[in-house]
């Protein structure tokens, strides 16, 4: 059984209600038509509890605007989404085209700050996210009671002479359902050992982020990336307004996970208004995700909370080479990776991680 718009029955059972299941829920693809974003393909998901988002198979199988009741979860940058054939390499030009969004997926190879490696200069944040996808599909289908809302699809890094490795990632979501769930699968399809880095740069925004915000994260220990983070590292879970001038404050977070390996982490909002996300969480397996950075950044504009696991620090690859971090992928060898990102809609919900986490568990 289904709680949707206020019936307790099975989904299917609101089929005689309807010309169509597009009228309730939806996967429709378009692409756009004007300035950077021109010919960028996008796909909509409509799931019909009010939760929808944009994957954009045109940028690395991202997740662009994501909104529950209408209101925004994801901050949006000034930059816009915009065609992988803007793609700036050097330095941080990365910036150029960073338009924020849900999931920014960085990676494959390096990801992290700017950077010189074995010879190699890196840019900020690696290609993945300006990979084009292929053998991208897209579809609602039905599973016994449930109708799942399915994107996927396959990018590739590679190079004449050096890497090759594929991401196929697919992104599901079920008719009714508050949340997704990114299962990624990362092959190293060519013939020489090759470094692999990989981040999920989620960013909340607006209006659930706000002064009245607090980060939850079961945090053993908050690690200060630079002097900015260290002046504000006792108050990491703490949101202010927005602030001119703010420099961004980094922390690395040793999490604890549960008793199943999960890590939880959420923005949660006790003052959110009636019908507005209480908060959003990501849940991932931290055996396959290690390593955790926390994004506050609290300026004007730029105003935004990036909760980011990933397999490695976002130092630049060398310095992941040097403190002996840093992971490769064998010729043939394979990751897997299971991201879940989810709003969460009732005040119970925030009143601390254990309350989050009992939530998901009650489903």
């Amino acid at each position: 059984m289904s709680s949707l718009f206020g019936r307790e029955l099975p989904v299917k059972s609101l089929l005689p209600y309807v010309g169509d299941i597009s009228q309730i829920a939806r996967v429709r693809p378009y692409r756009g038509v004007e300035g950077h974003e021109d010919q960028l393909l996008c796909v909509d998901v409509i799931t019909g509890s009010g939760f929808d988002f944009t994957v954009l198979p045109g940028r690395g199988m991202d997740i662009s605007s994501a909104r529950y009741n209408g209101r925004s979860l994801a901050w949006r940058s000034a930059t816009g989404d915009q065609h992988p054939a803007f793609y700036d390499p050097q330095g941080e030009g990365w910036l150029r085209s960073f338009a924020g969004g849900l999931l920014v997926t960085c990676g494959l190879t390096w990801m992290g700050a700017p950077c010189e490696d074995n010879g190699r200069s890196l840019g900020l944040h690696g290609r993945a996210s300006h990979l084009p996808a292929y053998s991208v599909h897209w579809e609602g289908r039905w599973e016994g009671d449930r109708y799942d809302l399915i994107v996927s699809g396959k990018t590739r890094e590679s190079i004449v002479f050096g890497e090759n490795i594929e991401l196929t990632r697919t992104i599901r979501t079920s008719l009714g359902a508050n949340r997704l769930v990114i299962e990624d699968q990362v092959e190293n399809v060519g013939f020489q050992t090759t470094p692999h880095m990989i981040l999920y740069h989620c960013n909340i925004g607006f209006p659930l982020l706000d002064e009245h915000a607090r980060f939850l994260a079961p945090s053993v220990l908050a690690t200060p990336r630079d002097s900015d983070a260290e002046s504000g590292v006792a108050a990491w879970s703490s949101m202010q307004t927005p602030t001119p001038g703010y420099r961004a404050q980094v922390f690395f977070h040793d999490l604890e996970p549960d008793a199943d390996g999960m890590v939880t982490t959420a923005m949660v909002n006790d003052r959110a208004p009636e019908g507005a996300p209480r908060g959003a969480y990501v849940r991932y397996r931290a055996a396959e995700l290690p390593c955790f950075t926390q994004w506050k950044m609290m300026n004007q504009g730029a105003y935004v909370l990036g909760m980011e696991p990933g397999n490695a620090r976002v130092m630049g690859r060398d310095v992941e080479r040097r403190e002996g971090r840093l992971q490769h992928l064998e010729p043939g060898e394979m990751r897997r990776y299971h991201v879940e990102l989810g709003v969460l809609t009732e005040f119970a919900d925030t009143s601390g991680l254990d309350a989050v986490n009992r939530r998901l568990h009650c489903g």
